[in-house]
């Protein structure tokens, strides 16, 4: 019998490289949005403005403690009442970016906190301006920082895209859910979905070991 369930599902492979396809083209584009506006939220955040660090505040904790699903029916199926009609692709992109620049954007801003009163104030001194400050004393040793985390989150969101099934978007998640009614062995399609996601995130896994290792060493070297 597993030998014919397996048939099956050889036969819907063209529908699986098509959902592989839309999660990587979801994760993508929603990560490189994600990742812009993120940096610019973290940097406003830590700009000395108390009233743009509240307002960010605010919408960063609105949006990392409700529900993704939520987030992305609000979207997807609230707007429309309110004469904004949304594709499930374009609320999807909406919601991921929305969601990876709120976490992303604390991630920023801790970095930048991380970084030396002192070298701030070497700075000041030595006449850089604010954007000079950010961009040649501040981002680089932030950046060393924030990558191993940023990475890591990277992975986390492109598990949520699996999310926007909810939505009718055809992503690795729903190509299971219709595969299953094919194929009645969920244990079976959804092993090959979860292997699906394992071969979009090892890389960036990998990738986040490398980033920590170096930043050991590099904190290990200073140390000494």
């Amino acid at each position: 019998m597993i030998w014919f369930q397996l048939q099956s599902l050889m036969g819907s492979y063209p529908l699986a490289l098509r959902g592989l396809g839309m999660t990587i083209a979801l994760s993508g584009i929603s990560l490189v949005l994600g990742t812009i506006l993120g940096f610019a939220f973290g940097v406003l955040r830590t700009s000395g403005s108390r009233l743009l660090d509240s307002a960010i505040g605010l919408w960063v904790d609105l949006i990392r403690g409700t529900p993704f699903l939520v987030q992305i029916f609000l979207i997807f199926f609230i707007l429309p009442e309110l004469g904004v009609e949304l594709d499930a692709f374009t609320a999807g992109i909406i919601a991921l970016t929305n969601l990876a620049a709120c976490f992303i954007c604390e991630i920023v801003a801790a970095g930048i906190r991380s970084v030396p009163t002192g070298q701030v104030e070497a700075a000041l001194a030595s006449g850089l301006s604010q954007w000079q400050r950010m961009r040649q004393v501040v981002l680089p040793q932030a950046m060393r920082v924030s990558l191993p985390p940023l990475v890591g989150q990277y992975v986390l969101l492109i598990k949520d895209s699996s999310v926007v099934s909810a939505i009718g978007l055809t992503d690795l998640t729903r190509v299971g859910w219709l595969v299953v009614q094919r194929v009645p062995n969920g244990l079976l399609v959804f092993a090959i979905v979860g292997i699906g996601y394992f071969v979009v995130c090892y890389p960036l896994i990998l990738l986040a070991r490398r980033l920590e290792r170096r930043m050991s060493a590099a904190h290990g070297e200073v140390q000494l």
